[in-house]
């Protein structure tokens, strides 16, 4: 089952793609069925955290609050969905999965640079942070979940070669300006 859903978060990756966005494509699942699906929009949105991850989880906390779900309903909802996503999720959307509950994610390649799930940092794993740890915060204490890469992880690569190669033409110019050396 889980190919025949990644090659839904690789749909969404080429969307991502098509869009001038770097391809990174999600869909969430719940008892077989694809619920949400996701694609980044940082460039569309001048936005940061417009994740893949988190545009899925966006569309599902709005529709669950529109029902008039409470924060109990909504995450037992999440502890029954896995998700799957064509990249290792970040640490800023491995965080946000293990506060929400989610119950288990699969992703394609890994993530060298901002990996939360093994390659930078094992965020699934559900260990507060030292700073959650001080505070004494229990308000958003991550769960965990279940991690599997490297599904389809050689077409995630591809869409990112191809995005790579033609330019981000959203990034950011250099700020400082050239110095030459002095004579």
């Amino acid at each position: 089952m889980a190919p025949a859903f990644m090659e839904l978060a690789l749909e969404q990756a080429k969307f991502a793609l098509d869009n001038l966005e770097v391809p990174v494509g999600c869909v969430i699942v719940e008892d077989g069925k694809v619920i949400s699906s996701g694609s980044n929009k940082t460039n569309a949105t001048r936005n940061a955290t417009r994740h893949a991850e988190m545009e899925a989880i966006d569309v599902l906390l709005r529709e669950w609050q529109s029902m008039g779900l409470d924060q109990p309903q909504v995450a037992e909802k999440f502890a029954g969905c896995d998700l799957y996503v064509t990249c290792e999720p970040c640490i800023m959307c491995a965080t946000a999965l293990s506060i929400i509950g989610i119950r288990e994610v699969y992703f394609g390649c890994a993530n060298d640079k901002f990996g939360g799930c093994g390659s930078i940092m094992s965020l699934h794993n559900g260990a507060a942070s030292s700073s959650d740890e001080l505070s004494g915060s229990q308000a958003s204490t991550p769960k965990g979940f279940k991690c599997t890469g490297g599904i389809m992880a050689e077409e995630a690569v591809a869409l990112f070669r191809c995005f790579y190669e033609q330019g981000n033409p959203n990034a950011p110019r250099p700020h400082r300006p050239v110095r030459m050396p002095q004579q």
